[in-house]
């Protein structure tokens, strides 16, 4: 099987660099950056390629040793080489699975992140608040650019909604995960009493989308603009800055007052905009996908609960893969990367199911 999938790498290796040398792609700036990242995903799998059959070859080599010489002191070095050439198959078989696996093409994007309060009144906006700088300092030890969009503060802290900007490498990537429903429970600093509430918030990850990615109408967008609300000085409340844009096929509004300028805030709301609508697209395509795959990881389906912050227990348990840790400490002051990475295995070992390798 494996034989199988590096035959056709290395034919689309040929057919890869034929087009690379080709002067009409070579002027496609665009086209020419796909192939480009194409030819070293298949020189890194060709390589791999290579490395299996030179040990499939030296395991032949030593069991037909085994079988046909009668020399005892070559029979013992070829018995004392296949057990390290097993095992070396065995995990270049694994490398080649994980290379099989297809890529999602919005990996590579930056992401829009959007957190909104949810059940639970003032502690649900101090929770978003929480979820918010947990993902910040994350984000600050992966070397992630976090820029804020638009936020609404809670009265008594925290946020009622948040939108944010992650730029950096593989940026959605990283995220996609963390959509869905986040739980809290916990004493809030409004409870008199001491008892435990639970509270919730919304985290909403999508691929920042591309002018390319969505082509708008500009028939259906419907152009606001008033008074900046909230801190920025005099102008901001005086010049009508701010720009509220509303999608009429979809209903789709976003609303973008940050800048002091109308002019970037129209900029900015027209990406965020052009995201949502290519996130409604992928989420269709996530559902019909999860239909199939009944998987929960990448469900797509965001009113889905995904995570419980239990504070009394400092505990954090992902339902989507039963799995719990006792470090909620360390988590909400940004240490993500192990729920990250096993919610990661877990997406892996279900598209290496649907691949049906053998």
């Amino acid at each position: 099987m494996y034989l199988e999938f590096i035959r056709q790498k290395e034919e689309r290796m040929e057919d890869v660099q034929r087009m690379l040398m080709d002067p009409e792609i070579m002027t496609d700036i665009k086209r020419y950056a796909q192939l480009n990242k194409e030819y070293r995903f298949l020189e890194n799998f060709i390589e791999k390629g290579s490395a299996y059959k030179h040990t499939l070859s030296n395991l032949e080599n030593c069991k037909s040793i085994l079988n046909e010489e009668d020399d005892e002191e070559l029979r013992e070095m070829a018995k004392q080489e296949i057990e390290p050439l097993e095992a070396n198959k065995t995990q270049l078989e694994e490398d080649l699975k994980l290379l099989l696996i297809p890529e999602d093409p919005n990996d590579s994007k930056s992401a829009i992140l959007e957190i909104r309060a949810g059940t639970g009144g003032d502690e649900a906006s101090i929770f978003a608040g929480d979820l918010f700088r947990m993902y910040q300092r994350f984000c600050e030890k992966k070397g992630l650019k976090l820029e804020v969009n638009e936020l609404n503060e809670g009265s008594m802290g925290g946020y009622k909604e948040i939108i944010a900007t992650i730029s950096g490498e593989d940026a959605f990537a990283i995220f996609k995960f963390e959509s869905g429903v986040h739980r809290v429970q916990r004493v809030p600093a409004t409870e008199s009493q001491g008892r435990i509430h639970t509270s919730a918030a919304t985290v909403a990850i999508m691929p920042e989308a591309d002018e390319f990615d969505v082509v708008l109408n500009m028939n259906d967008v419907r152009i606001d603009t008033f008074c900046s609300s909230g801190a920025g000085g005099q102008s901001v409340n005086t010049t009508y800055s701010a720009v509220r844009l509303t999608h009429i096929p979809t209903g789709l509004v976003v609303s973008m007052q940050d800048e002091r300028s109308q002019l970037k805030n129209k900029d900015k709301a027209f990406q965020i905009l052009r995201t949502r609508l290519y996130d409604l697209e992928l989420s269709k395509v996530k559902s019909e996908e999860a239909a199939l795959r009944k998987s929960l990881v990448s469900s797509g389906d965001r009113s889905a609960k995904i995570r419980t912050y239990n504070y009394p227990q400092n505990r954090v348990t992902d339902h989507r893969i039963d799995l719990t840790l006792y470090n909620l400490s360390n988590i909400m002051e940004g240490d993500l990367e192990e729920l990250i990475e096993r919610l990661r295995i877990a997406e892996n070992a279900g598209k290496i199911a649907e691949l049906e390798i053998v």
